[in-house]
């Protein structure tokens, strides 16, 4: 099974700069698998940024997942 660790400042869509305070987590990557729980720890929503774009991806109360531009 192949492993890999990403490291991700956050999970805004805004730049991180030099006096970035947010602070940082790790998600475990395996057979390029990301589990939700992983990524959902202390919210319900999280920013993807894919180039100039940004993506909002929810769990809502049915535990399903909704991405939305």
């Amino acid at each position: 099974m192949n492993r890999t660790e990403i490291d991700r400042g956050s999970v805004s869509a805004t730049p991180a700069t030099a006096n970035d305070t947010r602070p940082e987590r790790s998600v475990p990557v395996v057979d390029h698998r990301i589990e939700s729980r992983d990524l959902f720890v202390a919210t319900r929503e999280i920013i993807i940024s894919h180039g100039p774009d940004a993506y909002r991806l929810r769990l809502t109360a049915q535990n399903k997942l909704i991405l939305t531009k």
